[in-house]
């Protein structure tokens, strides 16, 4: 019998949960980039339940999740088949995330009993969270670096083979204008206009993202608790 399947091959019921868990992730993601928008924020705000689902369910489910989130945001929003390139954004933010919880497993564990002891055996909670936090200060510029690399080529490129002009892309297109020269490559502008923006951005969806998850996490402990 192949994993996540039933006898009768039709999805199992925990492959179901993954899947409405990865849509329900997608649309909140689509969600918050909306009312950001819409508030003016100028932040992209598209990837906080991609972290989450990532956290909570691995790699796979959080690129999914990812998946989910442009295929259908941009399908709505839609002005041109590019547009979907940028998958690979959401996509790279599951794949920075896994590797973080694997090289900070106890530091981003979900589990709240995983306290940092002393020789003493003295539970040391404000060591356990000043840890977690600098984990995940670290896991928000990766995700900076990486958006901010990925994110303006994928744009410049489209750039380049004439798909938009400078400007259309929110704040990071008002800095490309306002900040660098034209005489600079159009990929460098690109990449270098995100990252103020991703600098705010990425903190709020690290955080924010863990948060959720390590919530989430407790509701459904709690729920299920001796059945």
């Amino acid at each position: 019998m192949q994993r996540g399947t039933t006898t009768a091959g039709a999805p199992s019921r925990k492959t179901v949960m993954m899947l409405a868990l990865c849509l329900a992730g997608a649309l909140l993601n689509i969600g918050l980039n909306t009312l950001s928008n819409k508030a003016g924020l100028f932040l992209y705000l598209d990837t906080v339940f991609t972290v989450s689902v990532t956290l909570l369910c691995g790699l796979f489910w959080g690129a999914l999740c990812g998946t989910f989130t442009n295929v259908i945001g941009h399908t709505i929003r839609f002005w041109g088949w590019e547009g979907y390139l940028f998958v690979l954004c959401n996509i790279a933010t599951a794949f920075i995330t896994w590797l973080f919880i694997r090289g900070f497993p106890r530091e981003l564990s979900l589990d709240s009993s995983s306290v940092i002891k002393d020789v003493g055996h003295r539970s040391l909670p404000f060591r356990t969270v000043m840890e977690r936090m600098i984990a995940l200060i670290l896991l928000s510029f990766a995700l900076c670096l990486a958006m901010s690399f990925l994110g303006g080529l994928i744009s410049g490129l489209i750039g380049i083979f004439g798909a938009y002009e400078f400007g259309l892309w929110g704040l990071s297109g008002i800095l490309t204008d306002s900040m660098f020269s034209r005489n600079l490559p159009l990929i460098l502008a690109e990449i270098l206009s995100r990252i103020p923006v991703n600098i705010i951005d990425r903190l709020i969806t690290a955080f924010a993202g863990y948060g959720i998850a390590l919530g989430f996490r407790k509701i459904t402990k709690n729920r299920y608790k001796g059945y």
